[in-house]
């Protein structure tokens, strides 16, 4: 009850003449004093807010602006806020590159949203020879002997048919675990490898695709968002969120040697254990989860 009262006089009340207050002490406006004063996600962060919680149209529109639109919508804000060129050579860059990073963010949660969406087709020509590429990487010495076959189970799928396996993340539980097998193949058969352990193995593709969903989840809550306005200057696309996958992926086999569980039964306990360090990671403002090899 107090936080949601201090959250209505603070939005309606108290910001609002806190900002009036410091403009006229520093002559500038709040997006201004942010580009001043902070660098890297903070910045970008801080003015995402500062539109977002605007009660001009304006600057509330800038959140949703197309790339192509990017110009008009920042000659807009400065004629809004009355910010000169001329004295603030600057502001048009900074905030050029802030609102790359903000509206990339929206629209790469929903190319990934659009790939989660398409299932698993059998009949799709190019989702079966990805499935077949994954085999090859992971198992270059090994011969597939059919398409259907128990020997799925040697990278970590539960079934004869994979297909059934990618459910819940659709196409792109499977592009993910192709994208780390292509672009770390060392490290994905080291990591195959220690999941074949006697008492510490675990269903290596079975846990890439949930690591998938994990990725997915990060995104959609934008707890992602410290991570890639420091990592990526411009607009985040997909490789960017295939990368942080990857990252998941190394870090998850370290964290599941290192803690030893007694059995795959507790695979949903240290899973989670291994979530909530993630996201204890990404909450700080210099964040960048990146794959160290």
């Amino acid at each position: 009850m107090f936080v949601s009262l201090w959250e209505f006089f603070y939005g309606h009340f108290f910001r609002f003449w806190m900002k009036w207050i410091l403009r006229q002490m520093t002559g500038k406006c709040e997006l201004q004093r942010i580009f001043d004063t902070y660098g890297g996600a903070q910045r970008t962060y801080r003015i995402e807010n500062s539109l977002t919680y605007s009660k001009s149209k304006v600057l509330q529109n800038a959140t949703r602006v197309a790339e192509s639109e990017l110009d008009r919508c920042i000659a807009n804000i400065m004629k809004e806020k009355n910010i000169c060129s001329e004295k603030d050579t600057s502001f048009q860059i900074c905030m050029r590159t802030c609102l790359l990073q903000i509206t990339g963010y929206k629209q790469l949660y929903h190319d990934v949203e659009n790939v989660r969406k398409k299932p698993y087709d059998s009949a799709n020509a190019q989702h079966e020879k990805m499935l077949l590429k994954l085999w090859s990487l992971l198992m270059p010495t090994k011969k597939l002997t059919a398409r259907i076959s128990k020997q799925w189970a040697d990278i970590g799928f539960q079934g004869d048919d994979p297909k059934t396996d990618f459910r819940g993340m659709g196409i792109l539980g499977l592009i993910n675990l192709v994208y780390f097998s292509e672009n770390y193949t060392s490290e994905a058969h080291q990591i195959l490898s220690r999941s074949n352990h006697p008492k510490l193995g675990y269903s290596y593709a079975i846990v890439g695709i949930n690591l998938t969903e994990m990725a997915y989840s990060l995104l959609k809550s934008e707890a992602l968002k410290l991570h890639l306005y420091n990592f990526v200057p411009g607009v985040p696309t997909m490789e960017h969120f295939h990368q942080f996958y990857c990252y998941l992926v190394y870090e998850f086999d370290k964290f599941w040697l290192e803690e030893e569980p007694e059995s795959i039964m507790y695979f949903n306990l240290y899973r989670e254990k291994f979530h909530e360090r993630i996201k204890g990671l990404l909450m700080d403002c210099n964040a960048v989860l990146t794959l160290k090899t």
